[in-house]
């Protein structure tokens, strides 16, 4: 297969071209020049460099981190614009095309659901709360759908917190805990729905293969578990004590409207890839942390 990774130089995006290089060939969209690493690895600097006629998927991996900083009002419109627009040039790109790809994998998020309690959600759920990580992800994810097609399958991948040695939310949890400055954040009884690397890129391929699966994916481990379990799970794989708690009120206060992906969270499960038949790894969040060098 031809596939387009847009993100593909990120977290995610990178393990899927090792995954598939030797099999596909596959095209990433970067940011800077880069050296082709071998005959079925290209890069590129823009969409306009890619014949959408000769592509079999895209997968659609790029935006700005949402929980890299402060939301300022800049950063807000940076985090919307840098998967708003590239998205919706994507569906123009692929609905011109006179023999467009036959998939789109979109990101999404579980913020899609907004802050939710502690009922089980699957991808029927639609009591949605509003508020920005709502908004990102409703207009993302209608920009991708407008790429369906009798032709053109879209599937959207609403993804929960990626678990990995290299990078992603661990990366920034690590260091406070092995400082015993790690600890439960406001009530902990918030849920944190996480899924492992190694399954998220099965997934993706698993999606690639299983033409009957279709719309929004909760790209997430089959047991999202609360805050206070995961901080003591972390705790327990670093063999530090978590002896920090953090108020509701200090979470506000150093991160402001941020800390509302800190303080609420959302119990996702992933119906219809369990019901597609998928087999998750690692679905334990003990057996996850165990397998990552941390």
């Amino acid at each position: 297969m031809n596939i387009l990774i847009t993100g593909g130089t990120g977290l995610i995006g990178s393990a899927l071209a090792r995954l598939w290089q030797a099999d596909h060939h596959i095209w990433i969209l970067s940011r800077t020049e880069r050296q082709n690493a071998s005959n079925n690895l290209s890069y590129i600097t823009s969409l306009q460099q890619v014949d959408f006629n000769q592509l079999d998927a895209v997968i659609n991996l790029a935006g700005e981190p949402i929980a890299n900083k402060r939301w300022s009002h800049r950063q807000k419109n940076r985090i919307c614009q840098s998967r708003w627009l590239l998205t919706e040039e994507l569906s123009q790109l692929i609905r011109l095309a006179e023999q467009p790809p036959k998939l789109l994998i979109s990101s999404s998020a579980i913020g899609f659901y907004g802050r939710q309690g502690n009922q089980e959600i699957t991808e029927d759920y639609q009591a949605f709360f509003p508020e920005f990580s709502h908004d990102i992800c409703a207009r993302w994810e209608n920009l991708a759908m407008q790429a369906s097609s009798p032709n053109t399958r879209v599937c959207l991948l609403r993804t929960g917190i990626v678990l990995a040695e290299t990078g992603g939310a661990l990366k920034k949890m690590l260091p406070p805990f092995k400082l015993c400055l790690g600890g439960v954040i406001g009530s902990g009884e918030q849920y944190m729905s996480w899924i492992h690397l190694d399954d998220m890129v099965a997934l993706i391929d698993f999606v690639l293969q299983h033409d009957e699966l279709h719309g929004p994916i909760n790209a997430v481990a089959p047991r999202a578990v609360t805050n206070k379990v995961f901080t003591q799970e972390l705790a327990k794989r670093v063999k530090r004590p978590a002896l920090l708690p953090m108020p509701a009120f200090m979470a506000k206060l150093l991160f402001g409207e941020m800390s509302e992906i800190l303080l609420y969270g959302q119990r996702v499960v992933p119906q219809k890839l369990q019901d597609a038949g998928f087999h998750f790894r690692y679905p334990q969040l003990g057996a996850a942390l165990a397998s990552l060098s941390v």
